[in-house]
């Protein structure tokens, strides 16, 4: 038997969606229904812990979307499930996206109800998109929309990811990457995701080498003579003793390079602040402290707000899985059919009719005013528009998609920009404006 393969396979990625996607597909097919459908993906609120979300996936999960086949291997699959027609499947076979999309730019501030993307296209080709463009836009924004608290908590100290080995699964490390990148981390420890995404490799060592060797400093010494300009690991028996050992391997050879110690334990306060005077006190000034062990955006705020000497946070699972705010109530819902505005009433799950535009305004100061969610057509409405075309009869707009290379200058700007209450840690309810347009609320209260 062939082994399955962990990662999805390209070839596969038409399969990766919900079983009645396909049956819809099917019974559309059936039905004759090949007019022109608008979905649109959003949240309709942020969690408890968040004051805005971090878009980001969008782009390219958009680009995804034109490449998706169903080939003969997967063809064969589907029919061995004796769910399909054998003329649906032929029909399958010439399957393709043709229709347009429509994103916010990787990295934009996103508030609940807001369209993240939009998509137009024949009823079957638009349905089809849906779960795998919820799975990568959740997954991404999720991420992103962690990790830029933990950049603002860190005020400028660069912030490094070691989340690889707890998150959940390797496709969720390996794109977490680029949800990192995009939010403003300096660099990663996942080699795999670091090359693919364009991000810088950082680490430093383990406890086990330090164990395997029968004394501590002849480990840093062997270490830091293979790796000049390293980062030596302090607390694997007595933090403070560790440092001082650093200390005097600096002395006895001074063409040794120690860019760093790292903390990974104890009081990180206290301990910074110790190995701190310790190394100045030996003429250290040039080494930097890194603190790592289970830390969030709570503590390290808190390390800061104590005045702790710490240069470089490395955050892993707290980050990885996003803990405090894992999911985001994502939803990819039909806002129009051939033609007509649709809407959902269900009791707490209505959703606002049709294609749709996203403005966002400017305050004198430069900071955000206020964003108004539009009719997609809709004249009048001051502000930036902020969905943009990403494809377009089915092929991508490559200067558009090009706007995805500057998404991490972009949440930089940001930053600048959101008003101070959005920045604040705390949990808290967000009170930044989003109002409907005078046009989409006259037609959502119509319907």
């Amino acid at each position: 038997m062939t082994p399955v393969p962990y990662a999805v396979a390209d070839d596969d990625l038409a399969l990766l969606t919900d079983l009645y996607q396909l049956t819809m597909l099917q019974a559309y097919w059936a039905e004759g229904m090949e007019a022109r459908a608008t979905f649109s993906l959003f949240f309709r609120r942020l969690p408890a812990t968040r004051r805005f979300m971090l878009a980001c996936g969008q782009q390219h999960a958009a680009e995804l979307a034109t490449r998706l086949r169903f080939g003969e291997s997967q063809l064969a699959r589907l029919a061995g499930t004796g769910l399909f027609d054998a003329d649906f499947l032929d029909w399958l076979s010439r399957w393709r996206f043709r229709g347009d999309i429509r994103a916010l730019p990787e990295g934009t501030p996103v508030f609940g109800n807001e369209p993240l993307l939009e998509v137009e296209a024949p009823i079957a080709e638009a349905q089809l998109l849906e779960s795998l463009l919820m799975n990568l836009v959740q997954l991404e924004t999720v991420l992103a929309s962690k990790a830029i608290r933990l950049v603002i908590a860190a005020r400028g100290r660069p912030v490094v990811d070691f989340g690889l080995r707890r998150m959940h699964g390797i496709d969720a490390a390996v794109r977490g990457v680029r949800a990192y990148r995009t939010a403003g981390l300096e660099g990663t420890s996942n080699v795999l995701g670091g090359l693919r995404h364009g991000m810088a490799l950082r680490g430093t060592m383990a406890h086990s080498f330090i164990l395997a060797h029968d004394d501590e400093r002849e480990a840093f010494r062997a270490f830091a003579c293979r790796y000049p300009g390293t980062t030596l690991l302090v607390d694997t028996h007595d933090t403070l003793e560790g440092v001082r050992r650093v200390i005097a391997l600096l002395r006895e050879e001074p063409g040794l390079t120690v860019k760093a110690i790292r903390l990974d334990s104890g009081d990180l306060g206290e301990l910074a602040r110790g190995a701190r005077a310790l190394l100045d006190a030996a003429g250290h000034g040039e080494v930097k402290i890194v603190a790592s062990s289970g830390l969030d955006e709570g503590q390290i705020a808190a390390l800061l707000d104590a005045g702790a000497p710490i240069d470089i946070f490395g955050v892993g699972t707290e980050m990885g899985v996003s803990a405090d705010a894992p999911v985001i109530d994502l939803s990819y819902k039909l806002v129009a059919y051939a033609g007509t505005p649709r809407v959902k009433h269900s009791p707490g799950k209505i959703n606002l009719p049709g294609g749709k535009q996203l403005y966002r305004r400017l305050g004198a100061d430069g900071c955000y005013a206020g964003d108004v969610i539009a009719l997609r057509d809709e004249a009048g409405i001051d502000g930036e528009p902020l969905l943009r075309p990403l494809v377009v009869d089915g092929r991508v707009v490559a200067e558009e998609m090009a706007l995805a290379e500057g998404a991490r200058e972009r949440v930089r700007d940001a930053l600048t920009a959101l008003p101070g209450p959005l920045l604040e840690l705390a949990p808290g309810e967000s009170d930044y404006p989003v109002t409907l347009s005078p046009g989409l609320a006259a037609l959502s209260r119509r319907l």
